[in-house]
């Protein structure tokens, strides 16, 4: 009727998913990973050119009593170098930036959780570390006669808990820093251990009895593992469910460390 007048509810805003929260949050994400030339560099270039710097050293251990090639070495080594340099180096500078610019802080004050956040912005250099995998695989594959895995289902699974482990301890990482270059220095022990006892520069095969011992609680000795017995065929029952428990118990550390710890504004 003319003399009703018609009454509209307001209009209200939509809700948003989960994975939409997170797809903006990586787009964005990666916008400004590209415009960080050093933290981009860093996560692209060096993990594709150490694995094939280190192929003459490699070639000149006795591995004969290893039962390993520079294939098996090389090829588990690339990945953790992925690891190390595209996920774990870059996404701490990446979690000490955004905190020190109140990102983090105006992001909690919307829908976006705080898993949402943090995976979201971990997103791209996840997804870099996985494009260079890929390409370091086939480059292995054509070039050191590696063939396919025999347990592909052990490849996974280390690949899996490498991706899932180390993104948690890079926000770990950033949570005892004060700055962007704080958080670079802070990241340098854990990725200098890891280099030198997980079993990508010197297998494990060829460490002492004791230091081997240690260097299997090491974070990424458990991927290392995992990848290289899947591909050679040669891991026992034993060590792949060693290597899941150490795995899995770092990835519950991290997590329990990153509820506890991180620190959503700056340091004062």
């Amino acid at each position: 009727m003319s003399g009703i007048a018609h009454v509209t509810e307001p209009d209200r805003p939509a809700r948003t998913t989960a994975a939409g929260r997170m797809t903006a949050l990586a787009r964005a994400e990666l916008i400004l990973l590209g415009r960080s030339k050093a933290t981009l560099a860093a996560a692209l270039f060096v993990p594709l050119v150490m694995p094939f710097s280190l192929r003459s050293t490699i070639g000149q251990m006795d591995l004969a009593d290893t039962g390993l090639t520079v294939g098996s070495v090389l090829l588990p080594a690339s990945i953790g170098f992925s690891l190390l340099f595209a996920v774990y180096g870059s996404l701490v500078s990446v979690y000490a930036a955004r905190r020190e610019e109140l990102v983090l802080k105006r992001l909690r004050t919307g829908e976006a959780r705080d898993a949402e956040i943090l995976l979201g912005a971990a997103l791209p250099s996840m997804a870099v570390g996985l494009a260079q995998c890929l390409v370091l695989v086939a480059a292995c594959a054509a070039t050191l006669g590696v063939g396919a895995p025999r347990s592909p289902l052990l490849v996974l699974l280390g690949l899996l808990l490498g991706w899932g482990t180390w993104p948690v301890l890079a926000a770990v990482t950033a949570s005892f820093s004060r700055s962007v270059e704080g958080a670079q220095v802070a990241a340098m022990p854990l990725t200098l251990v890891s280099l030198a006892g997980s079993g990508t520069f010197v297998p494990m095969e060829m460490l002492p009895d004791r230091v081997a011992s240690f260097c299997e609680l090491l974070p990424l000795t458990p991927v290392i593992t995992l990848i290289r017995g899947g591909w050679s065929g040669h891991l026992s029952a034993h060590a792949t469910l060693g290597a899941l428990v150490t795995a899995v118990a770092w990835s519950a550390l991290a997590v329990f460390a990153v509820r506890r710890w991180f620190r959503w504004e700056p340091r004062r």
